[in-house]
């Protein structure tokens, strides 16, 4: 069972419901993978939208580990989402909320 107030989200992927929550070591981990320098670059970042398939795929790994789900973004990469590309961004923007909260 998932914990909003723990920034945990459950969403379907590869077939399965999962959890997903962007924990410290998650953010630390997503800070390296996409260069964002700190937490306020990648906020700012994806608060402007620019979201590509490699940072997709890198919040949702992040997440998914966070989550206590052992899969690497390969194995991510080959997996199906629930409402294709569309519903993995979707995914990401519940789980950034879920972790930073709602835009101003």
């Amino acid at each position: 069972m998932t914990n909003i107030h723990r920034g945990e989200i459950a969403a379907e992927i590869g077939g399965e419901v999962r959890t997903l929550c962007l924990t410290l070591g998650a953010l630390a981990e997503l800070e390296a993978r996409l260069g964002g320098g700190d937490l306020a670059g990648l906020t700012e970042r994806f608060g402007e939208g620019r979201i590509s398939a490699r940072d997709l795929t890198a919040i949702l790994g992040a997440g998914l580990r966070g989550g206590g789900n052992a899969l690497s973004d390969d194995e991510l990469a080959r997996m199906s989402v629930e409402g294709g590309l569309r519903g993995a961004a979707e995914i990401a923007v519940r789980l950034l909320r879920a972790t930073f909260g709602e835009p101003a």
